[in-house]
């Protein structure tokens, strides 16, 4: 039966972090179509563009980061220090971190204001809405472990 519950927070939480990449999606693409519509530039010139492009690798790293470590997370035995490998030792959320790299890196690059709102809005939505949510079937699901972990790693 705990394995029926254990299907069930896993299920919830992938469900949390579901809806939330999909509004980082449905952000960006508004940001773009509002983009294409308005055409609000940020700067005048493209001096900002090798920084966009350092946020859409460092992003994409992030993310192909934070899977990978993911999936050897182990089962049994949930301890503070279970939480803590690769990504997740600096940040909570790095798969989130990396998105908002790669909507924000593309913004500057593509020097697109709706863009670049787009991906602070999902950023700030992400955080507040659907990580608050996230975080809520974690500590039910992993109690103190992840309490402490979550006092270790404050981002």
């Amino acid at each position: 039966m705990a394995n029926s519950g254990e299907n069930q927070h896993k299920h919830n939480v992938h469900k949390v972090l579901a809806h939330s990449y999909s509004m980082y999606f449905v952000l960006f693409l508004v940001g773009v179509t509002l983009d294409l519509i308005f055409k609000i530039k940020i700067f005048i010139s493209s001096f900002m563009a090798p920084m966009g492009a350092f946020l859409l690798i460092f992003g994409s790293i992030l993310i192909l980061w934070a899977q990978l470590t993911s999936r050897n997370l182990k089962k049994e035995n949930i301890s503070k220090e279970t939480f803590c490998h690769g990504p997740y030792c600096f940040t909570r959320t790095p798969t989130n971190s990396g998105l908002f790299s790669l909507m924000f890196g593309f913004g500057i690059i593509t020097n697109s204001f709706f863009v670049v709102l787009s991906a602070l809005l999902s950023f700030i939505i992400g955080k507040f809405v659907f990580l608050n949510k996230e975080e809520k079937i974690l500590v039910e699901k992993y109690g103190t472990p992840y309490l402490e972990y979550k006092k270790t790693v404050r981002f």
